[in-house]
């Protein structure tokens, strides 16, 4: 080979190897997926929407929402792993996904992402009636003491954070409920309300209009401060159960994303997240501003899978 031809090759090798890096550098130069794997108007779309519209202000290319709901998460985050790791598809991730591992029901975990930032928390609450005999959470534990199995509990599904959250509780406080799934925490909400059902664990955001209106009462919620908009409502570790579970949101991208790509997803993500716009947004439907950046967002996830891992081990749920 020519001393011309090897120069040449040498230089297009050099040029495919920097090309990647150059594409990094200039990301985004198109609108990026941001996938929702929820439907359209609950609370995981409403944050989407919210984040997206205060991202226009700190990225040069738009969020454009798609919801790909199905299958407590997995339909979406499948997707998200499935695409070219290049930053133009970002999932927003959610507790679930370190709950569907060990519920057999998804082949891949939270190790397959990098963790943008936390966008959300909110706690369990335990919810009844507002007529309802048991006026404080120790009524209720009271009455489930007296009737093991006998006070029905309902949640958002088998395997859900709201149904985990109750079980997790009620080991806490070593008394047993009779759990009933619902599809949903709106429909539980709704069972609740019609007497088909004693108490429903979710999150106090979802049942706010409820209480607001007079119609259910918060006992407790499971959190290691108490809630704003719930200031009346005692933390369970108020009440001596050391316990703090709920739900939170972020974003997240496949693990093999460029670091250029995930530093400017930061940077966006951050400073879309401290928009007032953004938190008012969250506050209108309830839902827990709870910013993280991505090293304390990782210690979370991490923290709650080895949690989940031990719970649905205890539950067999597996």
């Amino acid at each position: 080979m020519r001393r011309s031809e090897f120069i040449g090759l040498a230089a297009g090798a050099a040029a495919l190897g920097l090309a990647p890096r150059a594409r990094a550098a200039d990301y985004p130069t198109r609108p990026i997926e941001l996938i929702v794997p929820a439907s359209a108007g609950g609370g995981t779309d409403v944050l989407a929407r919210a984040f997206a519209e205060a991202a226009k202000r700190h990225s040069p290319q738009p969020f454009i929402i798609v919801n790909r709901p199905g299958a407590s998460g997995a339909v979406g985050f499948g997707e998200v792993l499935n695409a070219r790791p290049d930053g133009y598809k970002v999932c927003v991730v959610f507790v679930e996904l370190a709950i569907l591992p060990f519920l057999n029901q998804i082949r891949f975990s939270a190790d397959d992402f990098r963790m943008i930032a936390r966008l959300n928390a909110d706690p369990a609450s335990i919810l009844v009636r507002t007529e309802s005999p048991w006026q404080s959470f120790e009524d209720f534990i009271g009455e489930a003491k007296r009737r093991p199995g006998g006070v029905t509990l309902g949640d958002s599904g088998v395997g859900s954070i709201w149904h985990l959250s109750g079980a997790a509780m009620a080991e806490k406080t070593g008394t047993s409920f009779l759990h009933v799934p619902y599809p949903g925490a709106a429909p539980g909400l709704t069972a609740l309300l019609g007497g088909h059902v004693d108490a429903m664990c979710c999150g106090p955001g979802e049942a706010n209009a409820h209480v607001q209106g007079g119609k259910m009462r918060a006992l407790v919620v499971m959190s290691d401060q108490r809630v704003p908009g719930f200031e009346s409502v005692p933390t369970l570790k108020e009440r001596g159960v050391d316990l703090a579970i709920g739900t939170w949101r972020g974003l997240g991208v496949p693990r093999a994303t460029p670091a250029l790509v995930l530093e400017t997803l930061g940077e966006i993500a951050r400073k879309a997240a401290a928009e007032p716009s953004f938190k008012e947004a969250l506050a209108r439907v309830n839902l827990g501003y709870s910013y993280a950046e991505a090293a304390e967002f990782d210690a979370n996830v991490a923290a709650d899978r080895a949690f989940f891992r031990d719970l649905t081990a205890r539950l067999k749920l597996g």
